[in-house]
């Protein structure tokens, strides 16, 4: 199957992080790391786009973040326009930063930056996956 399972509408059929996708199933969220530079990317990269090495491993994101920047999303890109509005996060997890929605059941009222939160893997219709942020 592969990375076009993941999320709501596919832009990559093919890439060579499509384990990224396998680690949804089980119920991780992972980014990768390169092993020459250290440099540590999310979402995940077959190849470290700072060093150019193809010598990374795949590092798990778990435990509590911080989150550092949102934005409430009104005008939504092709194939998520009946989503809107959601909320996009900026998420740091001790020097890890990821980007993605928080869930539609935190009230937008609610959302505070320097709030604790998690992320967890969130199944979609249609054997789809994806990520979202909840409270920690």
């Amino acid at each position: 199957m592969g990375f076009e399972k993941f999320g709501v509408v596919s832009f990559t059929a093919q890439t060579r992080a499509s384990d990224f996708i396998d680690y949804l199933e089980k119920g991780e969220i992972r980014g990768t790391k390169c092993n020459l530079c250290g440099r540590v990317f999310f979402p995940p990269r077959a190849d470290c786009s700072w060093c150019m090495s193809k010598d990374v491993e795949w590092i798990e994101i778990k435990g509590q973040g911080t989150l550092i920047s949102f934005t409430k999303v009104n005008y939504a890109p092709t194939g998520f326009e009946g989503d809107v509005p959601y909320i996009l996060a900026l998420v740091d997890f001790d020097g890890i930063k990821v980007f993605g929605r928080l869930s539609k059941d935190l009230p937008e009222d609610s959302v505070k930056v320097g709030m604790a939160l998690k992320v967890t893997p969130l199944a979609l219709p249609e054997d789809k996956l994806t990520y979202e942020f909840l409270p920690a």
